[in-house]
């Protein structure tokens, strides 16, 4: 399913991007020896700044299929895949 919502396209590849540039953080972090709990802190970050994405991007989805739905037409997903996506990122 492509997304057709630029916004909302631009608003997970901003979050993602940002993801991008905190992993290169940690790696420099890591060579430079800083502590465990500061790589730990940024790793955790990091990881929510993805679930984040990808909730976002879900939503998306579900909110593009409702409304191919609503217009008469047959939504790209179901949802028995947008809950398999949706559990995928739990």
């Amino acid at each position: 399913m492509k997304l057709r919502d630029e916004e909302q396209v631009e608003e997970i590849l901003k979050r993602l991007r940002r993801a991008e540039g905190q992993i290169g953080g940690i790696i420099r972090m890591i060579e430079s020896g800083r502590g465990c709990d500061e790589v730990v802190t940024q790793l955790a970050a990091v990881s929510r700044a993805l679930d984040r994405a990808g909730f976002k991007l879900v939503a998306c989805a579900m909110r593009q299929s409702i409304a191919e739905e609503a217009a008469g037409s047959r939504p790209a997903m179901g949802v028995d895949q947008m809950e398999k996506l949706f559990l995928t990122l739990a």
